[in-house]
Protein backbone atom coordinates (compact mmCIF):
# COMPACT_ATOMS: atom_id res chain seq x y z
CA UNK A 1 0.00 0.00 0.00
CA UNK A 2 1.29 3.46 -0.92
CA UNK A 3 2.21 5.90 1.82
CA UNK A 4 -0.02 8.45 -0.01
CA UNK A 5 -3.58 8.50 -1.28
CA UNK A 6 -4.91 10.52 -4.25
CA UNK A 7 -5.93 13.43 -2.03
CA UNK A 8 -2.70 13.86 -0.06
CA UNK A 9 -0.14 12.86 -2.68
CA UNK A 10 2.37 15.73 -2.71
CA UNK A 11 2.05 17.74 -5.94
CA UNK A 12 4.21 20.84 -5.69
CA UNK A 13 3.92 24.21 -7.36
CA UNK A 14 7.26 25.50 -8.70
CA UNK A 15 7.87 28.99 -7.36
CA UNK A 16 9.85 29.92 -10.47
CA UNK A 17 6.53 31.17 -11.86
CA UNK A 18 7.11 34.30 -9.76
CA UNK A 19 10.62 34.85 -11.10
CA UNK A 20 13.32 36.20 -8.86
CA UNK A 21 11.93 39.61 -7.89
CA UNK A 22 9.77 40.93 -5.09
CA UNK A 23 6.94 43.49 -5.44
CA UNK A 24 9.44 46.36 -5.34
CA UNK A 25 11.67 44.93 -8.05
CA UNK A 26 14.38 43.76 -5.69
CA UNK A 27 15.70 40.20 -5.40
CA UNK A 28 13.16 37.93 -3.72
CA UNK A 29 16.12 36.15 -2.12
CA UNK A 30 16.79 39.19 0.08
CA UNK A 31 13.19 40.37 0.48
CA UNK A 32 11.31 40.68 3.72
CA UNK A 33 9.59 37.44 4.68
CA UNK A 34 6.25 39.15 4.03
CA UNK A 35 7.09 39.07 0.32
CA UNK A 36 7.64 35.31 0.47
CA UNK A 37 4.39 34.98 2.37
CA UNK A 38 2.41 36.95 -0.25
CA UNK A 39 3.61 34.75 -3.09
CA UNK A 40 3.12 31.57 -1.08
CA UNK A 41 -0.42 32.66 -0.24
CA UNK A 42 -1.25 33.08 -3.91
CA UNK A 43 -0.16 29.49 -4.47
CA UNK A 44 -2.14 28.24 -1.47
CA UNK A 45 -5.22 30.15 -2.62
CA UNK A 46 -5.18 28.08 -5.82
CA UNK A 47 -5.45 24.90 -3.78
CA UNK A 48 -1.80 23.89 -3.55
CA UNK A 49 -0.59 22.36 -0.31
CA UNK A 50 3.03 21.93 -1.48
CA UNK A 51 5.63 24.03 -3.23
CA UNK A 52 9.11 23.56 -4.65
CA UNK A 53 11.14 26.74 -4.03
CA UNK A 54 13.29 26.01 -7.10
CA UNK A 55 16.31 28.26 -6.78
CA UNK A 56 15.36 30.57 -9.62
CA UNK A 57 13.09 31.94 -6.87
CA UNK A 58 14.72 31.54 -3.45
CA UNK A 59 18.02 29.71 -2.91
CA UNK A 60 17.15 28.06 0.38
CA UNK A 61 20.68 26.66 0.56
CA UNK A 62 21.99 30.22 0.82
CA UNK A 63 19.66 31.41 3.58
CA UNK A 64 21.10 32.11 7.02
CA UNK A 65 19.62 30.06 9.90
CA UNK A 66 17.49 33.05 10.90
CA UNK A 67 16.21 33.58 7.36
CA UNK A 68 15.53 29.86 6.97
CA UNK A 69 13.41 30.04 10.12
CA UNK A 70 11.51 32.97 8.59
CA UNK A 71 10.98 30.90 5.45
CA UNK A 72 9.62 28.00 7.49
CA UNK A 73 7.28 30.36 9.34
CA UNK A 74 5.91 31.70 6.04
CA UNK A 75 5.27 28.10 4.96
CA UNK A 76 3.49 27.33 8.21
CA UNK A 77 1.39 30.48 8.00
CA UNK A 78 0.20 29.59 4.48
CA UNK A 79 -0.28 25.87 5.15
CA UNK A 80 2.34 24.80 2.63
CA UNK A 81 5.04 22.15 2.80
CA UNK A 82 8.15 21.43 0.71
CA UNK A 83 8.35 17.80 -0.48
CA UNK A 84 11.18 18.45 -2.92
CA UNK A 85 13.71 21.16 -3.79
CA UNK A 86 15.01 21.66 -7.32
CA UNK A 87 18.20 23.32 -8.45
CA UNK A 88 18.45 24.98 -11.85
CA UNK A 89 21.45 25.64 -14.12
CA UNK A 90 24.03 24.84 -11.46
CA UNK A 91 25.94 21.92 -12.94
CA UNK A 92 28.55 20.40 -10.67
CA UNK A 93 30.83 20.10 -13.72
CA UNK A 94 30.39 23.67 -14.94
CA UNK A 95 33.83 24.59 -16.30
CA UNK A 96 34.06 27.79 -14.24
CA UNK A 97 31.83 27.25 -11.26
CA UNK A 98 31.56 23.49 -10.79
CA UNK A 99 33.34 23.48 -7.42
CA UNK A 100 31.10 26.31 -6.21
CA UNK A 101 27.96 24.51 -7.36
CA UNK A 102 29.04 21.26 -5.70
CA UNK A 103 29.42 23.08 -2.38
CA UNK A 104 26.05 24.74 -2.98
CA UNK A 105 24.48 21.32 -3.62
CA UNK A 106 25.59 20.17 -0.19
CA UNK A 107 24.03 23.27 1.38
CA UNK A 108 20.75 22.63 -0.41
CA UNK A 109 20.66 19.08 0.93
CA UNK A 110 21.07 20.39 4.47
CA UNK A 111 18.37 23.01 3.92
CA UNK A 112 16.09 20.31 2.48
CA UNK A 113 16.35 18.35 5.70
CA UNK A 114 15.47 21.44 7.73
CA UNK A 115 12.43 22.06 5.53
CA UNK A 116 11.23 18.45 5.68
CA UNK A 117 11.81 17.70 1.99
CA UNK A 118 12.21 14.14 0.74
CA UNK A 119 14.38 14.83 -2.28
CA UNK A 120 16.64 17.38 -4.00
CA UNK A 121 16.81 17.58 -7.80
CA UNK A 122 20.07 18.22 -9.65
CA UNK A 123 20.85 18.52 -13.36
CA UNK A 124 23.63 19.31 -15.81
CA UNK A 125 21.90 22.05 -17.80
CA UNK A 126 23.78 25.34 -17.58
CA UNK A 127 23.16 29.07 -17.93
CA UNK A 128 21.11 30.11 -20.93
CA UNK A 129 22.97 31.69 -23.84
CA UNK A 130 22.28 35.15 -25.31
CA UNK A 131 20.52 33.44 -28.22
CA UNK A 132 18.28 31.52 -25.82
CA UNK A 133 17.51 34.68 -23.86
CA UNK A 134 16.46 36.43 -27.08
CA UNK A 135 14.21 33.60 -28.30
CA UNK A 136 10.44 33.56 -27.84
CA UNK A 137 10.95 30.27 -26.00
CA UNK A 138 14.49 29.67 -24.69
CA UNK A 139 14.46 26.01 -25.71
CA UNK A 140 14.23 26.93 -29.40
CA UNK A 141 17.85 28.14 -29.46
CA UNK A 142 20.83 25.89 -28.92
CA UNK A 143 22.06 25.78 -25.35
CA UNK A 144 24.86 24.11 -23.45
CA UNK A 145 26.12 20.67 -24.49
CA UNK A 146 27.92 18.44 -22.00
CA UNK A 147 31.51 17.49 -22.75
CA UNK A 148 32.30 14.21 -24.51
CA UNK A 149 35.53 13.96 -22.50
CA UNK A 150 35.34 10.71 -20.45
CA UNK A 151 37.20 12.40 -17.59
CA UNK A 152 34.47 15.05 -17.27
CA UNK A 153 31.80 12.37 -17.34
CA UNK A 154 33.56 10.48 -14.56
CA UNK A 155 33.88 13.69 -12.56
CA UNK A 156 30.12 14.21 -12.95
CA UNK A 157 29.43 10.68 -11.72
CA UNK A 158 31.77 11.08 -8.75
CA UNK A 159 30.31 14.42 -7.70
CA UNK A 160 26.72 13.23 -7.95
CA UNK A 161 27.64 10.14 -5.93
CA UNK A 162 29.18 12.44 -3.32
CA UNK A 163 25.88 14.33 -3.06
CA UNK A 164 23.97 11.04 -2.84
CA UNK A 165 26.18 9.87 0.03
CA UNK A 166 25.45 13.13 1.86
CA UNK A 167 21.72 12.83 1.20
CA UNK A 168 21.57 9.26 2.47
CA UNK A 169 23.43 10.26 5.63
CA UNK A 170 20.69 12.76 6.50
CA UNK A 171 17.77 10.56 5.46
CA UNK A 172 16.75 12.01 2.09
CA UNK A 173 17.38 11.32 -1.61
CA UNK A 174 18.65 13.14 -4.68
CA UNK A 175 17.29 12.92 -8.20
CA UNK A 176 18.69 13.72 -11.66
CA UNK A 177 16.69 15.83 -14.12
CA UNK A 178 16.42 14.74 -17.74
CA UNK A 179 17.54 17.56 -20.04
CA UNK A 180 18.62 17.75 -23.67
CA UNK A 181 22.28 17.68 -24.72
CA UNK A 182 23.46 16.77 -21.23
CA UNK A 183 24.55 13.43 -19.79
CA UNK A 184 20.84 13.03 -19.00
CA UNK A 185 19.68 13.93 -22.50
CA UNK A 186 17.95 10.64 -23.40
CA UNK A 187 16.30 7.79 -21.53
CA UNK A 188 19.32 5.59 -22.22
CA UNK A 189 21.65 8.33 -21.03
CA UNK A 190 19.63 8.79 -17.86
CA UNK A 191 19.65 5.08 -17.05
CA UNK A 192 23.36 4.77 -17.81
CA UNK A 193 24.25 7.72 -15.60
CA UNK A 194 22.15 6.69 -12.60
CA UNK A 195 23.48 3.13 -12.78
CA UNK A 196 27.04 4.47 -13.05
CA UNK A 197 26.43 6.52 -9.90
CA UNK A 198 25.18 3.28 -8.37
CA UNK A 199 23.89 4.66 -5.09
CA UNK A 200 20.53 3.86 -3.45
CA UNK A 201 19.86 7.52 -2.60
CA UNK A 202 20.16 8.64 -6.26
CA UNK A 203 17.29 8.29 -8.71
CA UNK A 204 15.84 9.93 -11.81
CA UNK A 205 13.55 12.89 -12.49
CA UNK A 206 12.12 11.79 -15.89
CA UNK A 207 11.26 15.28 -17.16
CA UNK A 208 10.58 14.21 -20.74
CA UNK A 209 8.74 17.48 -21.33
CA UNK A 210 12.17 19.08 -21.70
CA UNK A 211 12.56 17.02 -24.88
CA UNK A 212 8.94 17.07 -26.14
CA UNK A 213 9.16 20.85 -26.61
CA UNK A 214 12.25 20.72 -28.84
CA UNK A 215 12.07 21.12 -32.61
CA UNK A 216 13.89 17.88 -33.25
CA UNK A 217 13.10 14.15 -33.38
CA UNK A 218 11.81 12.60 -30.15
CA UNK A 219 12.36 9.09 -28.84
CA UNK A 220 9.14 7.06 -28.42
CA UNK A 221 7.46 8.37 -25.28
CA UNK A 222 6.20 5.08 -23.85
CA UNK A 223 9.56 3.38 -24.37
CA UNK A 224 11.42 6.27 -22.77
CA UNK A 225 9.27 6.20 -19.64
CA UNK A 226 9.43 2.42 -19.42
CA UNK A 227 13.20 2.71 -19.10
CA UNK A 228 13.21 5.57 -16.60
CA UNK A 229 10.25 4.91 -14.32
CA UNK A 230 11.93 2.10 -12.34
CA UNK A 231 14.50 4.68 -11.16
CA UNK A 232 12.12 7.62 -10.68
CA UNK A 233 12.11 9.32 -7.27
CA UNK A 234 10.85 12.83 -8.16
CA UNK A 235 8.88 13.93 -11.19
CA UNK A 236 8.87 17.33 -12.87
CA UNK A 237 5.81 16.74 -15.02
CA UNK A 238 4.65 19.01 -17.85
CA UNK A 239 3.22 18.80 -21.34
CA UNK A 240 3.36 20.51 -24.73
CA UNK A 241 1.45 20.29 -27.96
CA UNK A 242 3.71 18.95 -30.69
CA UNK A 243 3.30 18.82 -34.46
CA UNK A 244 5.58 17.88 -37.34
CA UNK A 245 5.11 18.55 -41.06
CA UNK A 246 7.06 15.94 -43.04
CA UNK A 247 6.66 17.98 -46.22
CA UNK A 248 8.67 20.90 -44.85
CA UNK A 249 10.47 19.36 -41.88
CA UNK A 250 8.91 22.00 -39.63
CA UNK A 251 8.02 21.39 -35.98
CA UNK A 252 5.61 23.34 -33.82
CA UNK A 253 5.38 23.00 -30.03
CA UNK A 254 3.66 25.00 -27.32
CA UNK A 255 3.17 24.62 -23.54
CA UNK A 256 -0.07 22.88 -22.54
CA UNK A 257 -1.71 21.68 -19.32
CA UNK A 258 -1.03 18.02 -18.62
CA UNK A 259 -4.25 16.60 -20.15
CA UNK A 260 -4.04 18.75 -23.28
CA UNK A 261 -0.62 17.99 -24.74
CA UNK A 262 1.28 15.46 -26.81
CA UNK A 263 1.99 13.03 -23.93
CA UNK A 264 -0.91 10.98 -22.57
CA UNK A 265 0.13 10.81 -18.93
CA UNK A 266 -2.78 8.65 -17.76
CA UNK A 267 -1.21 5.28 -18.67
CA UNK A 268 2.28 6.53 -17.78
CA UNK A 269 1.26 7.52 -14.24
CA UNK A 270 -0.55 4.19 -13.94
CA UNK A 271 2.63 2.38 -14.99
CA UNK A 272 4.65 4.35 -12.45
CA UNK A 273 2.27 3.23 -9.71
CA UNK A 274 2.62 -0.39 -10.86
CA UNK A 275 6.38 -0.05 -10.50
CA UNK A 276 6.06 1.28 -6.96
CA UNK A 277 6.45 5.02 -7.48
CA UNK A 278 5.41 6.90 -4.32
CA UNK A 279 7.41 10.12 -4.40
CA UNK A 280 6.32 13.73 -5.06
CA UNK A 281 5.33 15.35 -8.34
CA UNK A 282 6.14 18.91 -9.29
CA UNK A 283 3.87 20.31 -12.01
CA UNK A 284 5.36 22.75 -14.52
CA UNK A 285 4.02 25.14 -17.15
CA UNK A 286 5.48 28.03 -19.13
CA UNK A 287 3.68 31.04 -20.55
CA UNK A 288 0.15 32.49 -20.23
CA UNK A 289 -1.29 32.18 -16.71
CA UNK A 290 1.11 29.56 -15.45
CA UNK A 291 -0.42 29.37 -11.98
CA UNK A 292 -3.89 28.60 -13.33
CA UNK A 293 -2.50 25.97 -15.69
CA UNK A 294 -0.48 24.42 -12.87
CA UNK A 295 -3.59 24.11 -10.73
CA UNK A 296 -5.42 22.36 -13.59
CA UNK A 297 -2.52 19.95 -14.03
CA UNK A 298 -2.51 19.20 -10.31
CA UNK A 299 -6.19 18.30 -10.39
CA UNK A 300 -5.62 16.13 -13.47
CA UNK A 301 -2.97 14.13 -11.60
CA UNK A 302 -5.28 13.70 -8.63
CA UNK A 303 -8.08 12.47 -10.94
CA UNK A 304 -5.73 9.91 -12.50
CA UNK A 305 -4.54 8.78 -9.08
CA UNK A 306 -8.16 8.32 -7.95
CA UNK A 307 -8.89 6.19 -10.98
CA UNK A 308 -5.75 4.09 -10.80
CA UNK A 309 -5.59 3.65 -7.01
CA UNK A 310 -9.25 2.74 -6.58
Amino acid sequence: MSKYNPDNWPIACPMLVFGGLDSKGGPIQDADASEWHAQMKEVADLGFTELDPLDVWVRVGDLSPQRLDEFKQALADTGLTVPGISTSRKSVVDARRGDEYLAYGHRVIDAAVSLGAEVVSFGFFQATTPAQNAAVWFWLAQGHKDSADPAIYELAVDRIRELAVHAESVGIQITLEMYEDTYLGSSDGCVKFVTDVNHPACGLNPDLGNLVRLHRPLEPVTEAFEKMLPYTNYWHIKNYTRDFDPATGAYATHPAPLPGGYVNYRPIIARALELGFEMPFMVEHYGSDSLWNLAQSREYIRSVLRAKMA
